[in-house]
């Protein structure tokens, strides 16, 4: 057995894939926007990641633009028969690094098919659909329009599966109404808890929660609850967050990015950590405090 089926897997689409993958945003330069300063050593991280057990990468066209996909596409060559790489559609990127909305159906088959270019594929494994109508969080609007525009892609076998990103739980009916979803990709980690419901109600219908920003994004997760915890087990901070995330549902899907080989080898290290029944009481208490004193 291999650290990162220590945690076992879920249902990602018509696959299963391991509960910790990688994300791979952070391989661009800073802002998201253009290239790493290091294209080797991103390689190397991707490279390292597929060697660890790795079989769930998320990506967009967006990232860079497009630098996220080639790296994939550089790096890993002729991709393993059970790797699934999840991609974004649905934004674009200003000339000024601005996050920009695309949801029209002509946006949304040129990113579809920039996808297809960049990462060497015929099929794209999961597409989700990320809204727009607020850049920073879910906000509320119809998705009517966009997914069905995807839908019409996926019957043309661009795709095999749809899922969505930055949305709110009404949204996420409204999609259910109009194809399959497998996947909600959502701002959650251990101080930011807005979807704890969502997520149960996912986990009864057997579909994936992604978080993305599971150690905090740009500000990085800060609790003297959760430093506590971490030198008690003798483990980095981050790991014990990841391991709560995954103790917290069986359809939560980590995908931690970085881009150092030594930090995604502690990130992957989260799978085999045991979190005693009292220090997940203790962390449970931070999405109640987020920034205790």
């Amino acid at each position: 057995m291999t650290t990162l089926d220590r945690s076992g897997s879920f249902a990602l689409g018509s696959r299963h894939v391991k509960r910790v993958g990688y994300g791979a945003m952070q391989l661009t330069g800073p802002g998201v926007f253009g290239p790493p300063k290091n294209p080797d050593a991103a390689v190397a991280v991707l490279r390292e990641a597929v060697a660890s057990g790795v079989n769930h990468i998320d990506t967009s066209d967006y990232y860079g633009p497009h630098v996220t996909n080639q790296l994939i596409r550089k790096a890993l060559g002729r991709y393993p028969d059970d790797l699934v790489i999840v991609t974004k559609v649905g934004a674009r990127r200003g000339t000024d690094a601005s996050w920009l909305p695309a949801f029209s159906s002509a946006d949304l088959t040129q990113a579809v098919q920039d996808n297809l270019r960049n990462l060497g594929l015929d099929v794209l494994d999961v597409v989700n659909l990320r809204s727009m109508f607020g850049v920073h969080g879910p906000t509320e609007g119809s998705i009517e329009a966009p997914l069905t525009a995807l839908a019409e892609l996926q019957r043309k076998g661009l795709i095999r599966h749809i899922g969505l990103s930055n949305v709110t739980p009404a949204q996420v009916a409204e999609g259910r109404r109009i194809c399959e979803i497998v996947c909600v990709q959502n701002h959650y980690n251990l101080a930011h808890r807005a979807d704890d419901a969502l997520i149960d109600d996912l986990a009864r219908d057997g579909i994936a929660y992604v978080p993305f920003f599971p150690l905090g994004g740009f500000t990085p997760l800060q609790s003297s609850i959760l430093s506590d915890v971490a030198q008690r087990l003798g483990a980095t901070a981050m790991q014990v967050a990841l391991a709560w995330l995954l103790r917290r549902s069986p359809n939560i899907l980590l995908i931690p990015g970085t881009s150092s080989v030594a930090h995604l080898r502690e990130n992957l290290a989260a799978a085999r950590l045991d979190l005693p029944k009292e220090a997940v009481t203790e962390l449970d208490a931070v999405g109640i405090h987020p920034n205790p004193s």
